[in-house]
C-alpha cells in the first residue's frame, strides 16, 4: 500500500478523525464483531433499525433519521462499513458475503437478536444480501437507491442506458489512479459525484459536500471503497463472483421496503423492476419524487415519512 495522499484541509474544517465522531443527539460506540473493529453511532430505544450507507459518504448520511425515527420510538444504530470513517481499514474482505457477515456479527455484538436492516446503494445491496446470508438476524429490509443484485446486473446489461451510468466503476478497476484521483485537491471528485448524483440543486451544499470530502481523505478511505468497485467487476468470472450470483437466486422472506429516488441519475428507477422476483416475503415500493440518488438527505423529511409508518408495521 502506498503512503496516503497529501492534503491541506480547508480553513474552518475538523480533521476527518474528529468529523467521524461528530457530536450531536447520539452515542458514538466501537464494537468489535467478525475479526474487526466497527464504528456505530446510536440513538433511541425500541426496536433496532441499522444503517447502512453507500459511496462515497459514511454514517453521517443518516444524521436526519438517527434523530426522526429514534423519536419515533426505535433503537437507531447507524455503523460505517469496512473501509468507511471510524471503522477498520483492512486489507481485505470487500466481497459481500463477508460485508454481509460483519453487519451480522454487528447486530448480534449489540445484544441483538434481530435488525429492521435500511442501506443506502453500496449499503443497499448488502441489506439485500443480508435476506441471503444473514437471514436469522434480518428483521426487514429497506433497500434505497439499490435494486435487487440480480436485478441490478440484468438491467446493466441488457439496458444501454443503465450501463452508461454505471462505467465509472469500470474505471475504478486501474491500480492506484483511481485512488489519486478521488483523493486529489482535497477529494474534488467526491464532490462532483454527489453533485452528479444528486436531483436537488441545493444538495449538497458547500458544507455538507466538504464534510464528506474531509472524511473520505482519511486514508486508506479511498483505497478501500474502490475496493468494492473491484470486487464487482474482477468477480464475475471468478469462482466467488459466480457463487454469490447463484445463492442470491434464493428467495427473501422478509418484508421488504424498496426506496428509489424518481430522478435517480446513477441508479436508474427502470433498474429496480423485477426485484420482487427473488422475494417471497411482503414487498413495497416508494418511488420518491423529484428525488435523486440520496433522498435521504435531499428530503429527509419524504423520506422519513415513507420510511417510518413501514417500520412500525414490520415492527409490530
Amino acid at each position: 500500500m502506498t503512503d496516503a495522499p497529501r492534503f491541506v484541509t480547508p480553513s474552518g474544517s475538523l480533521p476527518p478523525a474528529d468529523l467521524v465522531r461528530t457530536p450531536g443527539p447520539w452515542v458514538h460506540r466501537d464494537v468489535a464483531a467478525h475479526g474487526s473493529r466497527f464504528h456505530v453511532v446510536e440513538a433511541g430505544e425500541g426496536p433496532t433499525v441499522l444503517f447502512l450507507h453507500g459511496f462515497p459518504t459514511f454514517w453521517w448520511t443518516w444524521r436526519h433519521q438517527l434523530t426522526a425515527i429514534a423519536d419515533a420510538g426505535f433503537h437507531v444504530v447507524a455503523m460505517d462499513l469496512r473501509g468507511y470513517g471510524g471503522s477498520d481499514h483492512t486489507p481485505h474482505g470487500y466481497d459481500p458475503l463477508t460485508l454481509a457477515e460483519d453487519v451480522g456479527t454487528v447486530i448480534r455484538s449489540l445484544g441483538e437478536e434481530h435488525a429492521v436492516v435500511v442501506g443506502h446503494g453500496w449499503g443497499g445491496l448488502i441489506a439485500w444480501s443480508m435476506g441471503v446470508y444473514e437471514p436469522e438476524v434480518t428483521r426487514a429490509i429497506a433497500a434505497v437507491g439499490m435494486p435487487h443484485p440480480k436485478a441490478l446486473r440484468r438491467a446493466i446489461l441488457r439496458d444501454r442506458h443503465q450501463r452508461k451510468k454505471s462505467m465509472y466503476a469500470l474505471g475504478f478497476q486501474w491500480p492506484w489512479a483511481p485512488e489519486n484521483s478521488l483523493t486529489r485537491d482535497h477529494a474534488e471528485r467526491v464532490r462532483n459525484l454527489l453533485c452528479e448524483w444528486s436531483a436537488t440543486p441545493s444538495w449538497p451544499d458547500e458544507a455538507t459536500s466538504d464534510i464528506y470530502r474531509t472524511v473520505f481523505t482519511l486514508w486508506p478511505t479511498a483505497h478501500c471503497a474502490i475496493e468494492y468497485h473491484r470486487w464487482a467487476l474482477r468477480s464475475i468470472l471468478r469462482t466467488d463472483g459466480i457463487r454469490y450470483n447463484s445463492q442470491m437466486r434464493a428467495a427473501i422472506d422478509v418484508p421488504v421496503l424498496q426506496m428509489h429516488g424518481a430522478k435517480d441519475p446513477a441508479i436508474l428507477v427502470s433498474s429496480i423492476e423485477g426485484s420482487d422476483h427473488w422475494v417471497t416475503g411482503d414487498y413495497e415500493t416508494a418511488i420518491l419524487p423529484n428525488l435523486g440518488h440520496f433522498p435521504q438527505e435531499e428530503d429527509p423529511d419524504v423520506f422519513n415519512a415513507a420510511l417510518i409508518p413501514w417500520l412500525r408495521r414490520v415492527t409490530a
